[in-house]
């Protein structure tokens, strides 16, 4: 661990998801070093498996990247919400199911160069139609992807979201 005498932290931008600061970190032997953060709050991203083993996968327009990713389901913690409640809404919105069965898998940092925010990372499983209207659901298209698939998927470039890789390379490592 780095060592300092001082963090100065100055928010220089607050915006409706992100918050972002620049913090001067002056260290033990002198040296002056700045850090732009975005701090981000904490997410939960979701391996959904159906009865079949099949992954549940959305396949979403993301306008940072103006481009189309197909992603597992994942969305912010709510205020209040528990993680697993969070993993439930999301799976309602994203995916239109149900999970009856919610176990956390992992965590980790998304980017961690930058950001605060860590990905609680979860199982979702035992599903039952349940769907839960979100504004944005009508530009999500479903996916029912094989473990082959995934594997190929990634492999090929298809999936180049790094929390569906992380995410689903964790879980299928585990079986």
């Amino acid at each position: 661990p780095m060592s300092s005498d001082s963090v100065e932290q100055k928010v220089v931008f607050t915006g409706k998801v992100i918050t972002v600061r620049q913090d001067t970190v002056t260290l033990s032997d002198g040296t002056v070093k700045l850090w732009d953060i975005v701090e981000y709050p904490d997410a939960v991203a979701i391996v959904a498996v159906d009865e079949n083993n099949n992954f549940l996968l959305v396949r979403q327009y993301r306008h940072a990247t103006d481009n189309e990713l197909v992603e597992i389901p994942a969305g912010g913690i709510d205020p209040g919400e528990t993680p697993e409640d969070a993993v439930r809404r999301e799976m309602q919105e994203e995916t239109g199911y149900f999970p009856r069965r919610v176990e956390r898998l992992t965590s980790f940092y998304s980017a961690p160069g930058y950001s605060t925010e860590i990905l609680q990372l979860y199982l979702a499983a035992d599903l039952t139609p349940a769907r839960l209207i979100a504004e944005d659901t009508d530009e999500i298209t479903l996916l029912r992807v094989s473990k082959t698939d995934v594997l190929k998927m990634i492999n090929e470039g298809t999936i180049q979201d790094s929390k569906s890789i992380a995410g689903l390379l964790f879980y299928i490592n585990l079986k």
